[in-house]
């Protein structure tokens, strides 16, 4: 059995709020009561602390996503876990977003799903060469959420749009390139950035003080002068992710016919149509609201999600029997109809 009180560490040190994901088996996957002992801590850091520092145990994941598989049994049960941690879990979101106070995750190992609600909102996020960043929720039937819609369309062109399709993993410096971290240090130098941090004097304890010690490591750091590995694919990307549906980018990576489009092909004919369709259409969406609008949309889809065949389907194939080969519902496409999808984005079950 876990310890559910130490799943979570949380400590102030010379006026640093520390918050120390400790699940180290599970990856540091979030769950409920994860999320219900970070969110009072950063609202009562943000009024007594300098900054707060996040960081996962066990040097393996930041945070490898959210512990869903709890989450779909409850949706099949008539629980509410499925409400309750969406919910929740969204609030802690937009808490870190409208922090005061400089929020400085720092993205060591795997960080996907819900490691990215925990991270990317904040003023700084640091990767290191062991950073694994993707947003693979389109191969489980869910959507890109934790403020996916709010941070992928930002990035350079249709970059976002592409993670959220295809699940693209970016590694490294990439994710750095990709502007999903906003500085990199090598993983051996990690523990010593956060005492420099942690010992910032009063005087210091400000963004311009922070930067000059996330700079300072960024420029030590060899992994952070790799070139960007999609760099030859942005052209591509920009060009055949542009559609306003995935109809529309279907049919363009058809017509392009090259390699590279039959290859994204590939990988879309893998995953979820629903959510493709959904997720196309939420990005486009979502694309100049704030944070707190987007994520009222998806704790409507993601509640919509728990009451639909796909999500968890998807999550049965790849984490519960891992025969990876879910059965979607509608199978293609073309028969994700308008108005099917339409009622994802309700506020109420049409």
């Amino acid at each position: 059995m876990e310890d559910t009180d130490n799943q979570v560490l949380l400590e102030s040190v010379n006026g640093k709020g520390i918050i120390t994901l400790n699940r180290p088996k599970a990856l540091n996957a979030l769950n409920l009561t994860m999320v219900r002992q970070i969110t009072p801590a950063l609202q009562e850091w943000g009024r007594s602390q300098k900054m707060v520092i996040i960081k996962g145990k066990g040097g393996k994941a930041f945070c490898a996503g959210g512990d869903i598989r709890e989450v779909t049994e409850s949706a099949k049960a008539g629980g509410t876990l499925h409400q309750e941690f969406f919910r929740e879990e969204y609030i802690l979101n937009n808490i870190i977003g409208s922090l005061r106070i400089p929020y400085i995750a720092l993205i060591d190992g795997i960080t996907m799903g819900g490691g990215v609600g925990l991270s990317v909102h904040g003023r700084y996020r640091v990767a290191t060469e062991k950073t694994v960043f993707a947003m693979p929720e389109t191969a489980i039937g869910l959507f890109p959420d934790v403020g996916g819609s709010y941070f992928l369309p930002r990035l350079e062109g249709e970059l976002g749009l592409y993670l959220a399709l295809t699940g693209y993993r970016l590694v490294g410096s990439d994710v750095h390139q990709a502007g999903i971290a906003t500085h990199i240090c090598s993983k051996e130098l990690l523990d010593f950035l956060e005492q420099d941090l942690i010992g910032l004097g009063e005087n210091e304890c400000n963004l311009e003080g922070i930067e000059k010690v996330l700079s300072h490591y960024g420029e030590k750091c060899p992994e952070a002068k790799k070139p960007f590995t999609l760099a030859n694919n942005m052209q591509a990307i920009n060009r055949l992710f542009s559609g306003s549906t995935i109809e529309d980018i279907i049919q363009d990576l058809e017509k392009d016919n090259s390699d590279w489009a039959k290859s994204q092909l590939a990988t879309l004919r893998k995953m979820s149509p629903t959510s493709l369709k959904n997720t196309v259409k939420l990005l486009r969406k979502c694309r100049r609201l704030p944070l707190s609008e987007c994520l009222t949309f998806e704790y409507r889809m993601s509640q919509r999600c728990c009451e639909t065949h796909d999500f968890i389907e998807g999550v049965r194939a790849l984490l519960v029997d891992k025969d990876k080969n879910p059965k979607w519902n509608p199978a293609r496409i073309e028969d994700v109809s308008d108005s099917y999808s339409d009622t994802f984005f309700c506020s109420s079950k049409k």
